[in-house]
């Protein structure tokens, strides 16, 4: 049994049923523009969370009236050269609501005068929290049929909890078709495992262990991930990933283990070649060390 098995049940993804939502006419666009190679089909927007979550909850309000949590909805795009941060920016509008921002380096790539607009479609995506109403937008950019990543049936993780399962399977996915692979591709994941367990894998079992209190168990992987990292970094004869060493040296603080918080940096300064050495461990393992000899 695996080290993952050992520590963590295996449960199930809830689903939860939807239905068709209305669709709204075509906005009417008289300025053409064209984009340029760069620019990519499908974009998740940004700005959903921060500046545009009221105006979306508006438009979720009248268009979706059930709280299904999803809208296929026509937009348009244009450019906001007011705007204090990026004159570049390109703001995202259905039915004259801000659902969002074109990401900055596809904004900066869309061939979109100051006073024209572009018809695009938007979807959205929302889910109501305990800590409130959590949104997330993507705008298809090209041209026909859009190709969305997520749908009705798919939706994207919304949550945090949500999301950390779906970072954590994905990894999971990347090392087993790595290994599948074969050659040089899986001699590489092969020298991150320990145990059965490639350290990418680790991430969020040792954040959720954290989460739950289990700092000895958290600390236990800890350690079993630093090992798969550094037998990777050798064999590529570059500098081990830092957040494994980072998550044991906090959970050292947290139990008063000061000696072995510092021997955990070290042995990252240790593992690291010479050109990797002044690294932010680095800096801490100086000022623990400061520190115990002033003590």
């Amino acid at each position: 049994m695996s080290i993952l098995k050992r520590l963590f049940a295996k449960s199930e993804p809830k689903t939860q049923a939807v239905t068709q939502s209305p669709a709204t006419s075509r906005a009417e666009i008289t300025v053409f523009v064209e984009y340029r190679s760069t620019v990519p089909d499908l974009v998740q927007l940004a700005g959903t969370m921060t500046g545009a979550r009221e105006s979306i909850t508006r438009l979720v309000e009248r268009l979706d009236p059930d709280d299904n949590g999803y809208l296929e909805l026509d937009g348009v795009i244009q450019r906001e050269p007011d705007n204090p941060v990026d004159t570049n920016a390109v703001i995202v509008l259905v039915e004259g609501e801000w659902v969002g921002y074109l990401p900055g380096y596809v904004a900066k790539d869309v061939d979109l005068s100051t006073s024209g607009a572009q018809p695009v479609r938007v979807q959205i995506f929302t889910q109501l929290l305990e800590k409130g109403l959590r949104v997330e937008a993507w705008a298809w950019l090209g041209t026909g049929t859009p190709k969305w990543q997520w749908s009705e049936s798919k939706r994207p993780p919304l949550s945090r909890t949500a999301k950390n399962v779906a970072q954590h399977r994905g990894r999971d996915q990347m090392v087993k078709e790595a290994l599948a692979e074969g050659g040089t591709r899986a001699a590489q994941f092969k020298a991150g495992m320990v145990d059965g367990l490639h350290y990418l894998q680790a991430v969020e079992p040792i954040k959720q262990l954290k989460r739950d209190g289990r700092l000895e168990e958290a600390l236990a992987l800890c350690y079993t991930a630093i090992q798969g990292a550094e037998n990777s970094a050798r064999r590529e004869k570059t500098s081990p990933p830092p957040f494994y060493t980072e998550q044991a040296a906090i959970i050292h603080r947290k139990l008063k283990q000061r000696d072995e918080e510092i021997a955990v940096l070290q042995r990252y300064v240790d593992a690291c070649p010479p050109k990797y050495k002044d690294s932010g461990i680095k800096a801490r393992l100086d000022k623990l060390a400061a520190s115990k000899e002033n003590s």
